[in-house]
């Protein structure tokens, strides 16, 4: 298809010359059109009259003297695509948006289930008109069974089993940090689409991809969900240890924690040479992982009375110097400043006007790099051009 009438100046992506018709809002479906968009794909993201939800969710914000406050929540997800403005149910835009997907490489969409079929724009309708199309439809918990329930994180990681097994031993559950099902749900869709497009290339078939946030969360529980369908096993709550892997925690030091890890035996050896006590690790009670698992408590205690004589940056230094891996509990800001320190380069900005700070795409290509070509889009901002494009081309 040429999309050239679009503007975009050649990328060199793998996906330089897909366009994308992104009819999903929050965070799994924009994260993955992000993806695609950074690699070349030409994303144009439709919106209602009230924008992306993630519009709304303040604060933080980045100020901006021409548009006010920006979400950086919707600034984190939303790089490199062109914003359109379509009410779906005015026939004029509704007859729009059916184009836009009868012209699309790859459809994105996050309706509830039956929500694309009420515009015509599910996967019968647009495949009709459209055969090659490569459509992607993200749900919370499927189109069958659980087609009436709210694709929330939050939710997911309360039902999926997640929750019960984060937070203290004690505790209440909780929630992680950030929205993770979402996205990985983004980024399984992102590589469901790129792999879709393989197929296309070699045989002119489009398809219909379908994933939902419940089936990642099962998958990507990996260990656990694995322990429970094979052997029967369900986790717990073990506050920030880990229930095959010893010693995999913070540690006290005399002024503050310090992750340790030592995930082989090897790595156990040269943690407790460099901690002053390689009786330790030549004991036979300690032998192998799961000795140690078998002896956790004991363990503990030896390196908790070492790593009291230290500071943490002093052991931090010796033990990282051994080749074992441990490391200070940073905040985000830290977070930053040490991938800064070590040259991976965190911060792109686009090379658009705007030129608002992102997080660079985390993948490195030597032959076809992302690119960071426009700032997530204000409201409507491309509404003209592709409006006019769509009638133009029509």
């Amino acid at each position: 298809m040429d999309h050239s009438p679009l503007g975009d100046d050649p990328t060199g992506g793998p996906l330089d010359g897909v366009l994308v018709a992104d009819f999903s809002r929050v965070l799994a479906g924009p994260y993955a059109t992000m993806m695609l968009a950074d690699l070349g794909a030409t994303v144009i993201k439709v919106e209602g009259p009230g924008g992306d939800d993630t519009r709304t969710w303040k604060p933080p914000v980045v100020s901006d003297p021409e548009h006010g406050d920006i979400s950086t929540y919707y600034l984190s997800i939303n790089r490199n695509k062109r914003s359109v403005v379509l009410d779906l149910t005015d026939p004029g835009d509704l007859a729009a948006a059916r184009e836009l997907a009868r012209r699309a490489d790859v459809v994105v969409e996050n309706f509830r289930p039956g929500g694309a079929a009420r515009f015509g724009l599910d996967h019968d309708s647009v495949s009709a008109g459209n055969p090659g199309v490569v459509y992607c439809s993200i749900t919370g918990f499927g189109a069958r069974g659980g087609a009436h329930l709210a694709g929330y994180d939050l939710l997911v990681q309360a039902v999926s089993g997640l929750m019960s097994l984060t937070g203290d031993v004690d505790g209440p559950p909780f929630r992680a940090g950030v929205a993770v099902f979402d996205v990985l749900t983004g980024l399984h869709a992102a590589l469901a689409v790129g792999a879709a497009l393989r197929h296309r290339e070699r045989t002119g078939q489009g398809q219909l991809l379908e994933t939902n946030l419940l089936s990642v969360a099962m998958s990507t529980l990996v260990n656990q969900t694995e322990a429970y369908v094979a052997a029967g096993a369900v986790g717990r709550r073990m506050g920030n240890a880990h229930p095959s892997v010893f010693p995999y925690q913070p540690m006290p030091t005399a002024d503050g924690d310090l992750i340790v890890i030592a995930g082989n035996d090897g790595q156990f050896r040269k943690l407790a040479t460099v901690l002053g006590d390689p009786a330790m690790a030549e004991d036979p009670r300690f032998a192998s992982m799961s000795d140690r698992i078998g002896h956790r408590e004991e363990i503990e205690q030896r390196l908790r009375a070492r790593l009291a004589t230290r500071t943490a940056q002093e052991w931090y230094d010796a033990i990282t110097a051994a080749g074992v891996p441990c490391g200070p509990i940073n905040t985000v800001d830290g977070g930053v400043a040490l991938a800064e320190e070590l040259g991976l380069d965190p911060v792109v900005r686009a090379d658009d006007a705007a030129a608002v700070p992102t997080v660079r795409n985390p993948v490195t290509w030597s032959a076809t790099p992302p690119s960071y070509r426009r700032s997530p889009p204000p409201l409507g901002a491309d509404s003209a051009e592709v409006r006019a494009w769509l009638d133009r081309n029509g």
